[in-house]
């Protein structure tokens, strides 16, 4: 049976003052993908992630995202960027970062019951309703990972894209976390940029590696984890 794309590059390229970052870069994301991407650092994988959610323009090339360009599309789009880009200290509940995320871009927006609803979905599908009235610094490092999952799911999106997610993180969070995302690749599909290599060749279905200017698509099931690293030196 023929695996539907959702997400198409094609030959793309993209560069910071002048240095070019991502050369010739295609690659396509299915309906049921896990796809693990993989790479040194500095290496071009969160600008990859950024590209694809229109949040940069690449410098030549087309990326097609559900039908349209990425702006168009990015409200199909769950995303978790990297932890370092989040303040811990600011004074939130768990249930209010989540229905944040229904706001959009009208900041003055009155929550609906549709609203409340998606948001208390979105916690109880991971299993942290009874956190929501937490503070985020008060929650463990694996409740602020899912508590932050919740959120990119609050929208009900049809693809969910994580940023190193797991950067600090215990082995036995880790391990959880990649078995909750797991479950919800059985209705979305699931991109993770991440530099365990074990866990990522445990769970993802393919392997992308981004090594600054080339890329290169490889078989989860053909690959282990020593000849990822040879392939990315990551």
């Amino acid at each position: 049976m023929k695996r539907r794309e959702i997400i198409k590059l094609e030959n793309i390229s993209f560069s910071y003052d002048q240095e070019e970052f991502l050369k010739n870069i295609s690659l396509s994301i299915y309906k049921d993908d896990f796809l693990g991407i993989i790479g040194p650092n500095g290496g071009g994988k969160t600008t990859l992630l950024k590209l694809i959610l229109g949040l940069l323009k690449p410098k030549k090339g087309k990326i097609t995202v559900f039908g349209d360009t990425p702006k168009v599309s990015r409200e199909s789009i769950g995303y978790l960027s990297q932890f370092k880009d989040i303040d811990f200290d600011f004074p939130i509940t768990a249930l209010e970062i989540v229905t944040l995320s229904r706001v959009g871009k009208n900041l003055f927006k009155q929550y609906s019951k549709q609203d409340r609803q998606a948001s208390e979905k979105a916690l109880k599908s991971l299993g942290i309703w009874n956190l929501r009235n937490k503070k985020l610094n008060e929650l463990s490092g694996g409740e602020k990972q899912r508590v932050f999952v919740a959120r990119a799911l609050a929208n009900n999106p049809k693809i969910l894209l994580l940023d190193e997610p797991m950067s600090n993180l215990d082995i036995h969070i880790q391990e959880e976390f990649y078995k909750i995302l797991k479950e919800l690749n059985k209705k979305i599909a699931i991109v993770i940029v991440d530099h365990d290599l074990e866990m990522v060749s445990k769970y993802a279905k393919e392997v992308v590696c981004v090594n600054k200017c080339n890329t290169h698509a490889i078989r989860y099931h053909e690959v282990n984890k020593i000849k990822m690293k040879e392939m990315c030196h990551a």
